[in-house]
């Protein structure tokens, strides 16, 4: 239905039980969809159609493991702002992609064109990943950051919560 100019987005909207089964899955995350089903008070069915209806619109992206990079033995972190030469972003991004320490890419607005995140084994390590990223071809310039702890680490329960 389209009121005023704007299309329904109702079917895009996670709501409560999505909510609530995304927080139990972001608590447990080994859980089948038949436990799922006995703590949510649901069908198992109910479940399954959920999650298959939150992987289809791309809300749920998978199940990955959480890894402690420290404890793998990449106890350094940092962020790189690179520049990149005009209409190279994908050739960039790409060459990035190659570089195993690189663990996320952002295009950004303001200051830089991407925003890197990286992980290293110690200082000599991280000079390597730096040397690494300078070499890929249409990166121009480099600003790097070391993190030196990680206050908030990265979330989605506030945002679920909200919704339950």
């Amino acid at each position: 239905m389209v009121t005023d100019g704007q299309a329904e987005h109702s079917d895009q909207v996670v709501d409560g039980l999505d909510a609530r089964l995304l927080l139990l899955l972001t608590d447990e995350p080994r859980l089948g969809v038949l436990e799922c089903s006995r703590r949510l008070g649901v069908a198992r069915g109910t479940v399954q159609a959920r999650l298959d209806r939150l992987v289809a619109r791309g809300v749920l992206t998978g199940f990955p493991p959480a890894l402690d990079l420290a404890a793998m033995g990449y106890g350094l972190t940092a962020f790189a702002v690179l520049e990149i030469a005009q209409g190279r972003r994908r050739e960039v991004s790409d060459g990035l992609a190659a570089i195993n320490e690189v663990c996320e890419v952002h295009a950004t607005t303001g200051q830089g064109d991407l925003f890197v995140r990286v992980v290293a084994r110690s200082n000599d390590d991280l000079q390597q990943v730096i040397d690494s990223i300078v070499d890929v071809p249409g990166v121009q310039r480099l600003s790097t950051s070391i993190a030196l702890s990680t206050p908030v680490p990265p979330r989605v329960r506030p945002l679920l919560e909200r919704i339950r």
